[in-house]
């Protein structure tokens, strides 16, 4: 679809393509907070479904015309934008430092680098990617650590077998998925998809909260394989291993969900009605209001009023019938007489036509 000019907002493919950026570079440009985007109307971020769930998508966000003015209007457009994106493998960075892959890779294993995204190549090796302009800077900064022997601390580490990298990872993509959102559910939600399930479990007590937390969980990351024995190694690499990383993501959680509980509640399924019990005589029949029940039957506590608290009232009300019909008129109706229908019905429910004028409104025998 063409869009104007004078338009407020572009699509992000519009967007991507007017700053000459590939679909990666675009979404890493999000996500590291270099391309500014407009939240959409009445929802914090575009949803799709995954599963049985709905995944949340900033990537999808429209970006304003202004946004797209200022990065155009840089000096160095488009080669200085594109060139803060580029994403490089451990051979390219290797070379960007003029030093050999197999340092490289001693040095992103004791945490020197931090890698920004990662994939399966075709014998299920995580090949791990780097931003271009970080390794360099790293190279500006550290120059003592490319050249000569390495310190004693980085050799140490490296032989007690230290690889860092899947944490400096999962650091890194928690940091971005929480510049991308102010919503607490989402950001606790963010904290909870690093931890296994029964970490998660041990900390949120409540399943409706948990099922919240599930519903808001962060896409996978670009790249992700969705099933097979590479996705089980991919998943492993997005959950805390480590004691210490694990206890830090389960205190962030808590005080995140401590965060999102003052802002609101998660959100209850509705209660649903218990069903109707066979009908009573009408002249000792009374009012009757249906306790709501679980599914299996079950009265939950929580559905109780307390004391002194308001009073629950259910979405449906059995409603008594006004008055028994009038002693022997059911069994004076003749053999095989008609049985009123629905319309005569609803007439004789309507105000004022339970006299006895004569008339339709005056039989109250339903039947």
């Amino acid at each position: 679809m063409t869009v104007d000019e004078t338009t407020r907002t572009v699509t992000p493919a519009r967007a991507a393509a007017e700053l000459e950026l590939k679909r990666e570079e675009f979404r890493l440009a999000v996500r590291m907070g270099l391309i500014r985007t407009t939240p959409l109307p009445d929802r914090d971020e575009a949803v799709r479904d995954r599963g049985g769930g709905r995944e949340r998508v900033p990537e999808r966000r429209p970006v304003e015309r202004a946004e797209l003015d200022r990065l155009k209007a840089a000096p160095d457009f488009p080669d200085g934008l594109r060139e803060r994106v580029r994403a490089v493998g451990a051979g390219e960075a290797a070379g960007l430092l003029s030093i050999t892959p197999d340092r490289f890779a001693r040095l992103a294993r004791t945490g020197h680098l931090s890698p920004v995204r990662f994939y399966l190549n075709r014998y299920r090796s995580v090949i791990w990617l780097y931003v271009a302009a970080e390794v360099t800077a790293f190279g500006e900064e550290h120059p003592a650590l490319l050249g000569g022997r390495l310190p004693a601390e980085v050799r140490e580490r490296e032989a007690a077998g230290e690889d860092l990298r899947a944490r400096n990872w999962r650091s890194r993509h928690l940091a971005l998925l929480l510049r991308g959102t102010g919503d607490p559910w989402v950001r606790a939600a963010a904290v909870a998809s690093l931890l296994d399930p029964v970490q998660v479990a041990e900390v949120v007590d409540d399943p409706y909260e948990r099922g919240h937390l599930d519903r808001l969980r962060p896409p996978p990351p670009p790249g992700f394989p969705v099933s097979g024995a590479a996705y089980e190694v991919a998943e492993r690499l997005v959950r805390a291993d480590d004691p210490d990383e694990i206890l830090w993501h389960r205190v962030s959680l808590a005080l995140a969900l401590d965060e999102a509980r003052a802002v609101c509640q998660a959100p209850h399924p509705g209660e649903r009605p218990r069903p109707a019990a066979p009908a009573a005589p009408a002249a000792t029949q009374p009012e009757v209001v249906p306790v709501p029940v679980s599914d299996a039957g079950v009265v939950r506590p929580s559905d109780v009023a307390p004391v002194g608290g308001p009073v629950r009232r259910p979405a449906v009300r059995a409603r008594a019938r006004r008055g028994a019909p009038p002693p022997g008129r059911a069994a004076a109706r003749a053999p095989g007489a008609r049985r009123p229908g629905l319309l005569d019905r609803l007439r004789r429910s309507l105000p004022g036509r339970t006299g006895g004028g004569g008339g339709w409104g005056e039989r109250r025998d339903w039947g």
